[in-house]
């Protein structure tokens, strides 16, 4: 039986090459992955029609939660931190508590799992960084700000046609662009961005703690799903789950 140790199952963004390479390099042995895609209006990965995205996506998630539902997993993870700066703390909250009704599996999301990954880690005061356009990444930085976060420094990537394009490479230099010496961690929001062949690599370069969208929802899927390991090569996060 694949899955013996955990099933975990994620609702992708339609347009995304990413999350599943990523999650699947951070799978423990033991752990099956299971992935389906929601469904949105307009073109895929560009700073155009985000808001709009995300909220088509929104309207998705039910019908996405029952297919998933059916190969029985403990967690089901929305991989897409941007949707939650839409949503707001109260309707997150609520859209939590209703697909855990509806699916009877534990219902996470990235951004949820970045404020678990914060907290674990005793950071309240981190660098921000996006590859989302400069209103979206002030609404990412108010929502942060929101949930008791101090954002020091933040900044968004330059010249992106289109997010899923982005590189580990331009990742990386856009966490160093905004670190901070007051900065606990360097925080790299949403899962389009490849992040995960940079965080070693920063963490060592720069000498604090680098938490990922991705690193985070993976770490945090696990720890929910009962799964006790360390993945190591990521960052202290993984590292020390």
């Amino acid at each position: 039986m694949k899955g013996w140790r955990a099933r975990i199952g994620f609702l992708v963004p339609p347009g995304n090459p990413t999350v599943e390479p990523e999650m699947t390099e951070l799978a423990p042995s033991g752990v099956s992955l299971h992935f389906t895609r929601m469904s949105a209006d307009g073109p895929a990965g560009t700073h155009t029609g985000q808001e709009e995205r995300n909220l088509s996506q929104l309207a998705s998630i039910p019908a996405c939660v029952k297919l998933l539902a059916m190969v029985s997993p403990r967690v089901i993870v929305m991989a897409h931190t941007a949707t939650s700066y839409t949503l707001g703390q109260l309707r997150e909250a609520e859209l939590v508590a209703q697909m855990e009704a509806a699916s009877g599996a534990r219902f996470i999301t990235a951004f949820g799992s970045v404020l678990a990954a914060f907290s674990h880690l005793g950071a309240r005061r981190v660098a921000y960084a996006t590859p989302y356009s400069a209103d979206m990444t002030a609404r990412g930085k108010q929502h942060l700000e929101s949930c008791s976060i101090e954002v020091v420094s933040s900044g968004h990537l330059a010249d992106v046609r289109n997010i899923y394009e982005e590189t580990s490479a331009r990742a990386y230099a856009i966490a160093r662009q905004v670190d901070h010496p007051k900065a606990d961690l360097i925080f790299l929001s949403g899962v389009g961005m490849p992040t995960l062949d940079a965080l070693q690599s920063l963490e060592d370069d720069l000498g604090k703690p680098v938490v990922s969208a991705a690193s985070a929802m993976m770490w945090h899927a696990l720890r929910t799903a009962g799964v006790s390991c360390s993945v190591k090569g990521y960052g202290k996060l993984l590292e020390g789950s």
